[in-house]
């Protein structure tokens, strides 16, 4: 069994959470420097009226202003489906603590175990989601459960369950975009259609997975639905890590939100995953990245700061073209 390669890093004193990342390619953890205070003259000069839902209101009733999060980079070996999900279990153990939790695309069978999706899928009900349910509500967190392969009606989906505290499923996305080039993903599964976003109390939360990081047209229908805060599951190989890190930062630049991805490391049939998962702010700052190892990042989250980027540099109500 791999065990998480796990190293704290000394934060500026400016970042209150001592920060857990991995170690491996790429110098592992990265910190991005706080970003400095918005010029005055930013937004100046604009007449339009606010939409409600992407200039970000502040914190409505019960709302929590700092919450903390956790993003599992997982160790993809050939270990079967009943030893990795135990393992991940012991995974989300060492998650005590955070308010909000994520698991990468497709961890119980790994991505590429394209040969057994329909041997191995599962309901919404079966032990996948039986699991998750029952850690997410032991632990008191909000668990998005990563994704596995549903099967519904004789059809078979990329499917992420967000379960919250009390362990009940609040949210299930199927991914949209489904992946063709050198994999079977688009010729096995079927295409979901619905944009999620869920309202909870640590915020508005848009949900997506891997392949879905390529088109800006789905987080600008999350934003448009209220989104502050994006969580990806992924199972993202090499050679494509420039994409990945771009991606990552890009539509948390883009939409002035926060973004939460966890990414798959180690190998599923001879295929590398590129690890590298991130916790990025609104204004594209890292606050924790992993390298190609298994870890757990951990960051504090100010929600608040969403409204304030979009009101002193308002770049998302500036939009012209919907």
């Amino acid at each position: 069994m791999r065990k998480p390669k796990q190293k704290y890093l000394k934060l500026p004193s400016n970042n209150p959470l001592p920060l857990l990342t991995g170690e491996g390619e790429g110098g592992g953890g990265h910190i991005g420097s706080p970003s400095p205070p918005p010029s005055p003259a930013w937004g100046e000069g604009v007449n339009k009226e606010p939409r409600p839902e992407m200039e970000g209101a502040g914190l409505s009733e019960g709302m929590k202003k700092m919450f903390k999060v956790a993003s599992i980079q997982l160790w993809m070996g050939e270990e079967d489906k009943s030893r990795r999900m135990d393992r991940v279990e012991s995974l989300l153990d060492q998650a005590i603590g955070a308010d909000l939790v994520i698991l990468p695309e497709i961890w119980n069978i790994g991505y590429f175990s394209f040969d057994v999706y329909s041997k191995e899928s599962e309901t919404v009900s079966g032990e996948t989601a039986r699991r998750m349910s029952r850690k997410a509500k032991e632990h008191g967190f909000y668990l998005h459960a990563g994704s596995f392969v549903e099967e519904e009606d004789g059809k078979l989906f990329n499917t992420s369950l967000l379960f919250d505290p009390e362990g009940k499923l609040i949210a299930r996305y199927r991914k949209i975009h489904l992946f063709g080039y050198g994999s079977q993903e688009s010729r096995i599964l079927s295409s979901g259609s619905e944009v999620v976003v869920v309202e909870t109390p640590l915020g508005k939360i848009g949900m997506c997975t891997c392949y879905d990081l390529r088109f800006p047209e789905l987080f600008r229908r999350m934003l448009d639905k209220g989104a502050e805060l994006f969580l990806v599951a992924s199972g993202w190989p090499y050679p494509r890590l420039e994409h990945w890190l771009m991606f990552n930062r890009i539509r948390a630049i883009e939409n002035s939100s926060f973004l939460i991805s966890s990414n798959c490391a180690g190998k599923n049939r001879g295929i590398q995953f590129c690890g590298h998962s991130m916790i990025v702010n609104p204004w594209g700052t890292i606050l924790a990245s992993g390298g190609d190892e298994e870890c757990i990042l951990r960051a504090e989250i100010d929600l608040e700061k969403v409204s304030t980027v979009r009101r002193e540099f308002p770049a998302v109500r500036d939009r012209v073209l919907y």
